[in-house]
Formats: structure tokens, sequence, C-alpha cells
């Protein structure tokens, strides 16, 4: 992974997303190709720049009203000369996606009494860079392809933009195309102009999702969950994607800009949130996530008998490009094992859930054999290439895990979430197992449990003036690391803790040093490391949070859940109703509204999943009346 110190921010860009397509802007429509600006079609930028000019000038913002997801209107004054001082000439943009095709309409409307002439023209630049070169600031391609007119192929003959504006001119040249539009505009009346792009990639292995879109549930009680709930079911909406050879096994995409991809970890995890209102989803996640489960080792795509896939990866720097699947996370196997055994709670099938017995069976072997790679009884990773990662968790970042003096903890690294994880991912497993095929299936998992249960209390726990916690890893010593985190949250209601514990670690986790009043702190504000801004050291990620908040109402601890739950409600006012996947750490006595990450992504899937367990905590599916 390249350095992200020249990564773009989104804080200030506004997006339209129908994946695999997405438009990145600046907050007043105008696609400029600063940055993450752009229009995207799977793992491409495909347009650098998209600037609407009238009279030879850009119109003057007034307002953006985002309609949703797919959807936003720009509404922009013109200038005319003999006009008068209030903005009585208008151009609406509208800017539409859906997932093969890019449409905006310009409606023009005047309240002047005289006609005007209005000369309209759209620049576009093609572009070819991949998603990662824009991300990391390297993007020279932009400018590089030369349409010649309204249909080209902005990589090679496997892709094809096609462009359409109903009584415009085109003219080409370069990278370079120019739409204009002579409009005479009378008195109080209105006139539209469109265009659209049309785009195809014959190659890609992921598209737009089939099936029937998640339909947002009527919210009881708090009245701000309606508008939370409606705004993220249309994100999730927006993100669904799936196997170009299975379209009907609909997943979430991770998020914008960056991982419109099939992402194990996040695509599971908010599957399991989503659970309560759609079990479909769940069903369509496991089983296009098993077609791709691990047969064999591959060290360099961490690849192995029974894991379950981290992320569908594209090789940049071939041509025609080559995908191929990452293996990378601790926890994308266990995860797929407990979303299988809810969503059977939840009304699976038998005959569905039994087609997907062999791939339960190999991801417990997973579990059991090379998920514990130097066999000291804890699933871990150790890199076999000598340019990896010290752990495969979702806090990615190499400072993530530190000691309470703010040191970086030195890897391989024994992650307690991942362990959590494993014991609820063996109970489930052997519930299943004894379903289907008897007690004796069972027991061998049941063991399991309760052995790395055992080994978890005599080794993971650390303690301080405040009572006992636990670590946020063990080291490369196997010594437990002091600092405090969310990672303990990820422990409630997964069996791993007894009841002492699990008070005590919801108890740490609402102290004001790591409750930050709208979410919970990656890291304690008592680490000499801390920051508010900090990826995985400081800064509040909302999935996290409301994972946590699932933890708590499994575990018994309503009341803290609902205090969680409206502190990310709170969090969500703040963002117009469209949670981040994070924000600053910064506390409720500190700002109003929560202060961005400008690195996070939006519309993410775990993040606008997250709604689903605010509402539950908060009793947002309580009987209507």
């Amino acid at each position: 992974m390249m350095p992200a110190d020249s990564e773009p921010y989104l804080h200030n860009l506004a997006a339209v997303v129908a994946a695999p397509l997405q438009v990145w802007s600046d907050p007043q429509g105008q696609v400029r190709g600063h940055g993450a600006q752009g229009v995207y079609f799977g793992e491409e930028r495909v347009m650098a720049r998209c600037l609407l000019r009238v009279n030879g000038a850009e119109p003057e913002w007034l307002s953006t009203q985002a309609r949703s997801a797919t959807a936003a209107e720009y509404i922009h004054s013109i200038r005319v000369p003999d006009g008068e001082a209030d903005p009585v000439v208008w151009v609406i943009r509208t800017r539409t996606a859906a997932p093969g095709r890019l449409t905006e309409s310009l409606s023009f409307e005047s309240g002047l009494p005289q006609a005007v002439r209005l000369a309209v023209q759209l620049e576009l630049v093609a572009d070819s860079s991949s998603v990662e070169q824009v991300r990391y600031g390297i993007a020279f391609s932009a400018g590089g392809v030369a349409p010649g007119g309204s249909r080209w192929h902005w990589r090679d003959p496997s892709t094809t933009a096609s462009l359409t504006a109903a009584g415009a001119t085109i003219e080409a040249d370069g990278s370079l195309v120019l739409l204009k539009w002579t409009v005479e505009l009378s008195p109080e009346t209105a006139v539209e102009l469109g265009w659209s792009l049309d785009l195809r990639d014959d190659n890609a292995p992921l598209q737009a999702g089939g099936g029937k879109p998640l339909l947002t549930p009527a919210m009881a009680g708090e009245p701000r969950l309606q508008r939370l709930m409606s705004t993220s079911i249309s994100d999730l909406n927006s993100l669904r994607m799936a196997d170009a050879q299975a379209p009907e096994d609909a997943f979430l995409a991770a998020g914008a800009p960056w991982y419109l991809t099939l992402f194990g970890r996040d695509s599971l995890i908010a599957a399991r949130m989503l659970l309560p209102v759609n079990r479909d989803l769940a069903a369509s996640t496991l089983r296009a996530l098993a077609a791709r489960q691990g047969t064999r080792k591959d060290p360099e795509t961490a690849q192995e008998p029974g894991k379950i896939v981290h992320e569908v990866r594209r090789q940049f720097t071939q041509l025609p490009p080559v995908y191929y699947d990452y293996y990378g996370s601790m926890d994308a196997t266990a995860l797929w094992v407990c979303l299988l055994h809810d969503t059977w709670q939840a009304g699976l099938p038998d005959a569905e859930a039994a087609a997907l017995l062999p791939n339960l069976e190999a991801a417990l072997a997973w579990l059991r054999d090379d998920g514990d790679a130097d066999g000291d009884g804890f699933l871990e990773h150790l890199d076999e290439t000598g340019g990896g990662m010290l752990h495969h968790g979702w806090k990615e970042s190499p400072d993530a895990v530190r000691w309470h003096d703010g040191t970086p903890a030195k890897g391989p690294l024994v992650l307690p979430e991942v362990q959590a994880y494993a014991h609820e991912a063996a109970l489930c497993g052997a519930a299943l197992l004894e379903h289907f095929h008897g007690g004796d299936a069972a027991r061998p998992w049941l063991a399991f449990a309760a052995e790395l249960k055992d080994r978890f209390h005599e080794r993971f726990w650390c303690s301080d003036d405040f009572g006992p916690y636990p670590a946020l890893a063990l080291d490369a010593d196997k010594e437990p690391v002091d600092g405090i985190g969310s990672n303990m949250g990820h422990l409630l209601g997964t069996g791993l803790l007894d009841d002492d514990e699990t008070a005590a670690v919801v108890g740490r986790l609402m102290h004001p040093s790591v409750f930050s009043g709208y979410g919970i702190r990656t890291l304690s504000t008592s680490n000499t490391a801390y920051w508010p801004t900090r990826t995985h050291a400081g800064a509040v990620w909302t999935h996290d949070s409301a994972w946590i908040v699932m933890g708590m109402l499994r575990s018994g601890f309503a009341d803290q859940a609902a205090l969680l739950a409206s502190g990310l409600l709170n969090a969500a006012e703040g963002f117009d109703w469209r949670l981040p996947g994070m924000f600053s750490g910064h506390s409720t006595q500190e700002v109003w509204p929560p202060v961005p990450h400008p690195a996070a992504a939006r519309p993410q899937a775990w993040s606008a999943a997250s709604a689903v367990p605010i509402a539950l905590a908060l009793g947002g599916f309580n009987a209507l009346g």
C-alpha cells in the first residue's frame, strides 16, 4: 500500500453513486478534476472534468439539494446584461447516476420581462486513470484519452463510453469534448437541455447487483430516526453489486470512492447489521463470498484453504487489467460463519443453509489450523512475504495498536476482536453442525470455544486505577498491550467474556476518555498518542460504535446502548443524516456539529447499515401507535 499523505480529501465534495458508477464534484456541482473529483466507472476515472459555463462564465451557485444517493440538484444564478439585481435567471442542474449511465438535465428559467439568449457550454475531459492513481496523487493520464467524437474506448476495446446530447454540437479536440447549445429563453418560461454518458466494461468481474432493492422500514418514536433510516437505505442501495457470473447474489460494496468492490469484512458486517430488516441480502452476501472461498495456499494473496476473501482487487500495472482475490483479513472467515448462523436463525430455509455447509466446515477448519499461524492457541497473521502488515484486523494502520504511553506495539499482533469473532464462530458453527449432523459434529467446536475463552481470560487482561480491561493486543512477545481503545467493545455479545468482564468492558467504553458523546473513540484520550483525527488512534468510526451498540444489546446493557445510539444519532444530524466512515474524536462539549475526518468514505456500507442498530437501541422498531 502506498503512503496516504497525498490522499485527496473528501469531506467538502458532493457525490452521486450508483455502483459501479460514481460522480464526485465540488459542493456546487462542478467537476473540476481536482483531487478525487471525476466520473468513475468501476476501477477507473473515465472523465476528469465536467464544467458548465453560460455566456462564457460559470453560473453562480445558490443551493445544492441532495435528493438521494443517486441524484442531486445544483441551483445556480445566471447574470445577464440588462438583468435585475435579484437572481431571476436560473439554471437547475440535476445529476442522476444509474449503474451504467450518468444523466444531467439543465433546466433554465427566467423571470425577466424580456427574452434572453444564452450560450451554454459543457466542457468535458476524458480520462483513464485508475482509482489507485487518483487516490495517491499519481493520475498522470488525465487528458490522455482522445475520444474523437461521441463514442470512444477509454482503456481498450472492452470499454465503451457513449455520449448523447440532444440539440448540442459536439466538438472533440484531443481529450477535450465540448457540448454547445444556444438557448432562446422567453419571459417566464423554462427550457430544458440534457446529456448522458453510457459506460460499459465487458471485462469487469463485478457489476450492479440484481434482485430487489432494500426497502425503508417505518420508524417509531424519535422522529429523527426516519430521516437517518431513509438516507441510509438510499445509500445502501447505491452500493449494491454482484459478481458478473452470479448477478442475483447481491452484496454491498464497501464504500465510495475508493472501495466500490467486494470487501469480505465490510460486506459481512453491513449484512449482519441489516439482518433485522432484510434477510435476502445476508443470504446473497454469504453465497457471493462462498464462491470465492480459499482453496489453496498462496502467500502473495494470503489465500489459505477455507479462508474468506477480503477484497477483489485489480492489478493496475497490467493491461488488459488483471483482477484477483486478496485474502488479507483475519476476521472475515469467522464473521462469515456468524452471519450464516444468524441468517439461518432469522429464517433461512434449511436447504439454503445446507448448501453452504461445505463452506462452513472449511471455514471452521481454517480457524483451527491456518488461523493459528504459530500454534499459540490464538488467531494471528504472520507475514510470509517480507513486506506485509503487522496484522490483518480492521484497524489496518501500522500505528493503530499502541501501548498506553503511545509507543506502537511490535508485531505480529494478536487482536482481541479476532479471538472474539472466532469464539462466537465456533459456537455458531457448532449449533449449525448439531442441527444438520448431530451432536458429535458439534462437540469439537464447543471444546475449541471453551479452550479459547480460557486462554483469553488468562493472557489478555490488563489493569489500572479504574480496574481490569482487555488488552489492545498481544505483541510479538505475547505481552498484553495496555492501550485502551474500542477493540474491547467487539468482545461484547460473543460469549468470550463472563458477566463481570462484560460489565467492566461496558463501564470502560462509556468512560468520558473513550466515549466522546457522539461515539466510541478508537483510542482513549488518556493515551499519549491520541489525536482526534488520527484514523485508528482517536477518530470515531461509525460502524465500530454501532457494532458495540449491538454487543451491548445482546449483553443486556440496554441503557448504555441507548446512550451510545443517541450520540450516533446526534452525529448523524450533524452530517445531514449521512453517517461517514469516521469522524473526529472531539467531544460533544467541544464541538457541534461533529468535525469530519477529511478522508472518510461516504456513502460507506457499514456506516449506513449502522442506522439499524441505532434504531434498535432507541426503540425505532417498536410497534407503531
